[in-house]
């Protein structure tokens, strides 16, 4: 399998740790370091409380180190991690780089992890803190008619759940949805799921992890017909749903739930624009960040949402 990814992203991927949560453990998996970032000194980074559906939750606000009163858009982003690993903190650099070349406000929330906190924790702190994002625009000098909300793998699952959760609530518009390489099907029943495995790419996501980081996230719901909420792939209507846009890796487990999603959308009349990279492995943007490739896969999702929010604010 590794001879199927670009050689560029080789070298990277072969120093990449292996994350194995059946058999270490989540607590194991959370002590493999951060990818490290290197701050900007254009971008102010701060951070607050609000209330969450059960708890507090802290939300960390990106914005541009010398805005002036000029109402700026919002990009709400979730975290990657399968529902199990990861803080906002570890997607400062791709948050800071939004904040610089589409000149908005972004926001994250620390939500709850499983195994400790199960579905719907993650989605309804993150749910709770994109309407205090909505709710607080004036305080954030930001434009609630550009909203836009996004996520690398399990933060893209909350992506197309909150996508979900704002059209049936109707609290919140969004201008469109962002879904990197989401997680959206508990079920692992496609064949990139099977084609990605331990035994072929054991240092990237791959099928038993995931398995195991859904077990976790869904408790003892696991198995059994879960709300689309937990997985946006069990939705049977997309109707009415924010512009959505993907990208995902070939070589990639979820790189055919997402396609199946992206189709559905289509044919449920939302406007979908798809990127798949061949050679690339789950989170290869993220993992290898000076590849041309990732720099060319960042470079599509941050102009595409450059353009949604242009043409809302009228320009060409």
């Amino acid at each position: 399998m590794k001879d199927t990814v670009l050689e560029e992203l080789q070298p990277i991927l072969n120093a990449a740790p292996i994350i194995d949560l059946e058999k270490d453990g989540v607590e194991a998996a959370r002590l493999s370091p951060p990818v490290p970032t290197e701050h900007s000194a254009d971008v102010k980074i701060t951070t607050r409380t609000i209330q969450g559906p059960d708890c507090p939750l802290t939300v960390r606000i990106y914005e541009p180190i010398n805005r002036t009163q000029e109402l700026l858009p919002a990009l709400f982003w979730s975290h990657g991690g399968g529902y199990v690993l990861g803080k906002p903190e570890y997607e400062d650099g791709i948050c800071e780089r939004f904040v610089l070349d589409v000149n908005c406000v972004v926001v994250q929330v620390d939500y709850r992890l499983a195994p400790e906190h199960t579905y719907p924790a993650a989605v309804e702190d993150s749910y709770a803190a994109l309407k205090w994002v909505a709710d607080s625009a004036s305080d954030l000098k930001i434009d609630r008619s550009r909203i836009a909300i996004a996520g690398p793998s399990a933060g893209g699952g909350l992506t197309a759940a909150l996508a979900l959760m704002a059209r049936d609530r109707g609290e919140v518009p969004i201008l469109i949805q962002l879904l990197l390489y989401p997680m959206l099907d508990d079920r692992n029943e496609t064949p990139s799921s099977y084609e990605i495995n331990m035994k072929t790419m054991p240092r990237a996501w791959n099928r038993e992890n995931n398995i195991a980081a859904w077990k976790l996230y869904l408790g003892k719901d696991f198995g059994d017909e879960v709300p689309p909420y937990a997985a946006p792939a069990r939705a049977k209507d997309l109707t009415d749903l924010p512009p959505a846009y993907f990208c995902v890796g070939q070589q990639d487990p979820f790189r055919d739930e997402d396609i199946e999603y992206a189709a559905r959308l289509a044919r449920a009349g939302v406007s979908v624009e798809f990127h798949m990279y061949p050679g690339c492995f789950h989170g290869f943007d993220f993992i290898a960040n000076r590849a041309e490739i990732c720099e060319r896969c960042r470079r599509d999702y941050i102009t595409a949402l450059k353009r949604a929010f242009d043409r809302a604010a009228g320009k060409k």
